[in-house]
């Protein structure tokens, strides 16, 4: 596998990455188009909060036994399902639409199937991406993702308001049901190998061997020391950070007396920053030890959200150069964390692992909104993001400091050290 990965990669899996691109253009249209819409029609802060909870689900509770689902089927099939699926729920939304009888709990279930369809794709795209990609450059291409990720959000809020402007919503969700086809096409005509697992599935019990697929993968990461506290580090950095950017509205308007405008520059600052860090990271690759670039990413992560908080009221500037700081260094985290778990993790056994990750860390979101709002409004706005910058620095010791993260590179799937590297890993 690895002399057809070294021949063909670029080809096969650059038309891939271009349709899924497309694809998450049109999902971000759709995003933007749907709460747009139910801000217009309920004005209904309850309404959106709902929505976001609803989104939220399906990738809390149901990605482990998605990612086990994903080791065990066609990757490939999966993604195709999954992006087919989504567009016929857009597909139902845009006929309820052109018919007059749009209502929010309609929203509420497209956005519900939507996650669910993402559940199932992302870890396939990821868990494809290992088999697809060599390992030397897998860093560069989760730098890339982060990118396009981030143009995202740059591009999709403003191109969204422009359409929306001038066509009705139905013609604006109709966008997603092109581009999720142009995400189809490349998948049908290329090859992902599909990796072969340790044991058959039971036909006369498919979801008891699911289950135990689930249980053996949750006892994969707890064995595993390191990968166990990288998990554990991103729980804590999303149950501190992501409430900071949820009251970054409530910051740009009580602290710095700004409006839409103002809190325009802080998003599109923090989306330029991810832009460029995941094309540094992209062009780059990181240092040869992923997880030391990883570190520098916590480290200034930390420092530009604590930057956003410290800013006094007068220096809206200081907090956008924050808001782009904090850009710029979640690829440096992110990918090469990414890239470690993609050549690290066996094959067979990426889809439940990453799943489980990122359901741990989704599920401290809602957590860190009951507890942020409160200490929020009791010690200020401010504090919420100092707290969050100085501990997410502070994790970075982690990755330092403690031995069995810190060899990461130089560990086989498991967590067992390869003697041999060990005294080069600690002269690099």
């Amino acid at each position: 596998m690895t002399e057809t990965i070294n021949k063909n990669w670029k080809t096969t899996f650059g038309a891939i990455w271009a349709g899924q691109s497309f694809s998450l253009l049109g999902s971000a249209l759709v995003q933007f188009a749907l709460v747009w819409w139910l801000t217009q029609t309920t004005g209904s802060a309850t309404i959106l909060a709902m929505a976001t909870l609803v989104a939220l689900l399906p990738q809390v509770f149901l990605g482990p036994f998605a990612g086990a689902i994903v080791d065990r089927v066609n990757r490939k099939v999966i993604m195709i399902v999954a992006d087919g699926g989504t567009a016929l729920v857009t597909l139902g939304l845009v006929l309820i639409a052109w018919n007059g009888l749009l209502q929010p709990w309609h929203v509420y279930v497209a956005m519900f199937l939507r996650s669910l369809g993402s559940a199932f794709h992302w870890p396939a795209m990821q868990s494809s991406t290992s088999l697809l990609v060599p390992d030397e450059h897998l860093s560069r291409v989760a730098g890339l993702n982060q990118a396009i990720q981030g143009a995202m959000n740059i591009v999709a809020p403003p191109l969204g308001a422009l359409l929306m402007s001038v066509m009705d919503l139905q013609w604006v969700l109709s966008v997603d049901i092109i581009t999720a086809l142009l995400a189809i096409l490349p998948l049908i005509f290329v090859v992902i190998p599909q990796p072969k697992h340790e044991t058959e599935m039971d036909t006369s019990s498919p979801f008891k061997t699911i289950l135990l697929d689930v249980k053996e993968g949750f006892l994969y990461v707890w064995a595993w020391k390191g990968l166990m506290m990288v998990m554990a580090m991103a729980v804590v950095i999303n149950l501190l950070i992501n409430p900071a950017f949820a009251l970054m509205p409530l910051l740009v308007s009580k602290h710095f007396g700004g409006g839409a405008l103002e809190f325009s520059w802080m998003e599109s600052a923090m989306g330029a920053g991810v832009v460029i860090g995941g094309v540094a990271l992209g062009v780059w690759g990181g240092f040869k030890r992923k997880v030391f670039t990883s570190g520098l990413g916590i480290i200034g992560m930390g420092i530009g959200v604590a930057m956003i908080g410290l800013a006094p009221s007068s220096l809206l500037g200081l907090a956008i150069a924050g808001s782009c700081l904090t850009g710029f260094m979640n690829p440096m985290t992110n990918g090469p964390l990414f890239a470690i778990i993609q050549s690290k993790v066996d094959k067979e056994k990426q889809g439940r692992v990453m799943t489980m990750v990122s359901s741990f860390a989704t599920a401290m979101t809602p957590i860190g909104m009951i507890l942020a709002g409160p200490l929020s409004d009791k010690f200020g706005i401010q504090f919420w993001f100092v707290l969050g910058g100085v501990v997410c620095s502070a994790m970075a010791l982690v990755l330092f400091l403690v031995r069995e993260v810190a060899t990461l590179d130089d560990q086989e799937p498991g967590g067992k050290l390869i003697e041999p590297l060990l005294t080069a890993s600690v002269a690099e």
